[in-house]
C-alpha cells in the first residue's frame, strides 16, 4: 500500500524548530504574566510551566546553567504571590466552584486539586466552604447525562447497572448512586 503520494509525503525535509530563546528572570516573568493573562493557576502549576520551559531550553544549550534559572523560577513565584498574581486558595475556591456546578462529586475535586499542588488542609477548608451535598450533585450529573431518575421508566430498570457504574465512576459512594438511582422521578 505505498505509492507515489505516500513516498513523496515521507521523504519531505523535515522543517527545522525555531530555536528556544534565552531564559532570563525577565522572560521568565514575562512567560509568567502571558500564561496568568490566560489561566487562573496555583504556584504549583505555574512552577511545572516555568521549570518545562527551561527544561526546553537546557536541552537545546546543554552547556547552559540551568540551576541558575531553576533559583530565578522561585524568585518569580515569590514576587507574583506578593503581588496577589497567585493565589493558592483563589484558584482552590474557583476550581472547587467549577467544578461543583459541573456536577463533581469531592473525591473528583479532591484529586483535581492535589494535581494541581494545592494542600489538603486547604481543600478541606474550600470545600467545606462551599457546602458540599453529595446527593444533589450526584443528581446534577445525572440530569445533564439523563441517567437514572432522567431516563424514561421503561429504560430505567434495563439501564440501572449500566447508570450505577457512570456513577460510580464518576467518583460518587455506593450509598448516594443507590439513592440517586431509586429516586423518584416524579418527585423531580
Amino acid at each position: 500500500m505505498f505509492d507515489a503520494d505516500n513516498e513523496e509525503y515521507f521523504n519531505k525535509p523535515q522543517q527545522k524548530r525555531r530555536p528556544q530563546k534565552k531564559i532570563t528572570l525577565q522572560r521568565l516573568k514575562n512567560i509568567s504574566l502571558y500564561y496568568l493573562q490566560r489561566y487562573e493557576s496555583s504556584v504549583d502549576n505555574l512552577r511545572g510551566v516555568l521549570k518545562r520551559r527551561v527544561e526546553a531550553y537546557a536541552r537545546e544549550n546543554p552547556q547552559w546553567n540551568k540551576e541558575e534559572a531553576y533559583l530565578w523560577v522561585e524568585d518569580v513565584l515569590m514576587e507574583f504571590e506578593k503581588l496577589h498574581y497567585l493565589d493558592d486558595s483563589r484558584f482552590a475556591e474557583m476550581k472547587v466552584r467549577n467544578y461543583l456546578n459541573a456536577g463533581k462529586p469531592a473525591r473528583y475535586i479532591q484529586n483535581k486539586l492535589r494535581e494541581k499542588g494545592i494542600n489538603e488542609q486547604l481543600i478541606a477548608d474550600v470545600l467545606s466552604n462551599m457546602e458540599y451535598d453529595a446527593l444533589s450533585m450526584a443528581l446534577k450529573l445525572a440530569k445533564r447525562k439523563k441517567i437514572g431518575p432522567y431516563r424514561s421508566q421503561e429504560n430505567r430498570r434495563e439501564y440501572r447497572q449500566k447508570d450505577m457504574g457512570y456513577l460510580i465512576r464518576a467518583g460518587f459512594d455506593y450509598d448516594i448512586v443507590c439513592q440517586v438511582l431509586d429516586y423518584d422521578s416524579e418527585l423531580l
